[in-house]
């Protein structure tokens, strides 16, 4: 389907009833109909497409599909139905005209960074950025005559102040990992658009189901697919949404660099976004109880939750967010042996480094995700040895809270 094809069905679906985001997670970009009347959609286990002929395969040349399962491809790595089913949902899900799914979270940043970007540009990115991304941006980039300019997140002054001429990207999270912090995504594209700089948003920690960057004027939106999206912790992805014209170069240069998901993985992601916005309404309840227990007890120094109103953002929260997300993050009050008294202490949740699941994990973050780096250097990002990332899953928020409870009172 070209590009106007494409447009002409997402003007014709916007002029319908709004679905709700649980309609749009079973069904959004699924087929009514399918091979072999199967109800899910299949996986097609293939690196080779064949042709019944030649004039078969002159026809594909000619008229070859790009959207919406395509009936055919030609060869694995440049595309396979169960992946493109995936790519459709995810675009229903964020109201964007096109997706992309790659490798992993880091293989959609990095790859798009590197297609959009050229020798001589510079970008922008918020100092609360992935520690993975921020050291992409600042280590590896420059290698290719790229430049960067590194600003406080949500300093909106700041930002402005920092485009360039040959500013192409302007990069950030929202909310960031693991504060929490939430941006003014139509301030943000609106500086944008006056100086003709492409934005892109990591929106991995409010899924779709909670925010819709696209709305607010955003033109890319990143995901780890890996979290909240596949939700089960057993398949690694990454996805980039937007406009048909800006992903369909991403998809040719997905072909080059061979950054490509199996049909295996792109089926579990599937199954598990039928049932996101079912889970996140769990992660948000269970999370907002759990960031009032945790804000109210004696032995937490500090909560950080946007559902609360101790945090920074929490109005902007509330104005641009249907849910305030699964994580919360809080400082022991005492050293890092209490933190981890703490942590030995507890029976449900496992310590791990990734979120979005339903199981709930939880890390010491000094020693999880940001162990390389210097104390000095921990410290300037606020990593301090005391601080816990709880990335809550979908039990019972009884049995958290009463869990947490229990494992204070062993560093009382």
């Amino acid at each position: 389907m070209n590009a106007n094809n494409l447009l002409s069905v997402n003007d014709a679906s916007r002029n319908k009833r709004a679905r709700g985001p649980s309609t749009r997670a079973v069904h959004g970009g699924e087929k009514q109909h399918r091979a072999h009347y199967s109800l899910t959609v299949p996986i097609v286990q293939t690196s080779v497409y064949t042709f019944d002929g030649t004039d078969a395969l002159l026809t594909y040349v000619e008229e070859r599909p790009f959207w919406d399962e395509p009936e055919r491809e030609q060869y694995g790595r440049h595309g396979n139905p169960t992946v493109y089913a995936v790519e459709a949902k995810l675009a229903e899900l964020e109201g964007g005209e096109d997706a992309i799914l790659l490798s992993s979270g880091m293989a959609a940043i990095t790859s798009t960074l590197l297609l959009l970007l050229s020798q001589g540009d510079h970008m922008i990115l918020s100092d609360e950025s992935y520690h993975t991304t921020l050291d992409f941006c600042e280590n590896f980039l420059p290698r290719f005559g790229i430049e960067r300019t590194v600003v406080p997140h949500g300093d909106y002054a700041a930002l402005e102040a920092a485009i360039q001429p040959n500013t192409k990207i302007i990069f950030s999270e929202s909310p960031t990992n693991p504060f929490n912090h939430c941006l003014d995504l139509e301030r943000v594209a609106e500086i944008a658009r006056h100086h003709g700089v492409i934005t892109m948003i990591d929106s991995t920690f409010a899924t779709p189901a909670n925010l819709r960057p696209l709305e607010y004027g955003i033109d890319l939106v990143v995901h780890s697919v890996t979290k909240y999206l596949a939700g089960h912790n057993d398949v690694i992805a990454g996805a980039v949404i937007g406009s048909y014209d800006l992903i369909t170069p991403l998809r040719q240069a997905k072909s080059m660099l061979g950054n490509v998901v199996d049909p295996q993985a792109a089926y579990l992601i599937l199954r598990g976004m039928k049932s996101l916005a079912l889970r996140v309404q769990r992660h948000n309840a269970n999370a907002q109880a759990i960031a009032e227990f945790l804000e109210g007890h004696p032995r937490v120094r500090k909560v950080w939750y946007p559902g609360l109103p101790s945090h920074r953002d929490h109005e902007l929260a509330g104005r641009t967010m249907s849910g305030f997300g699964g994580v919360v993050s809080f400082e022991i009050d005492g050293d890092a042996e209490d933190a981890y008294r703490f942590l030995d202490a507890l029976e449900i949740p496992t310590i791990g480094p990734s979120l979005g699941g339903v199981e709930s994990l939880i890390s010491p973050l000094a020693v999880m995700g940001y162990a390389l780096l210097e104390p000095e250097e921990r410290l300037a990002l606020g990593i301090r040895d005391e601080l816990i990332r709880f990335c809550i899953g979908i039990e019972d928020t009884g049995d958290l809270i009463a869990d947490l409870a229990q494992a204070l009172d062993k560093i009382a």
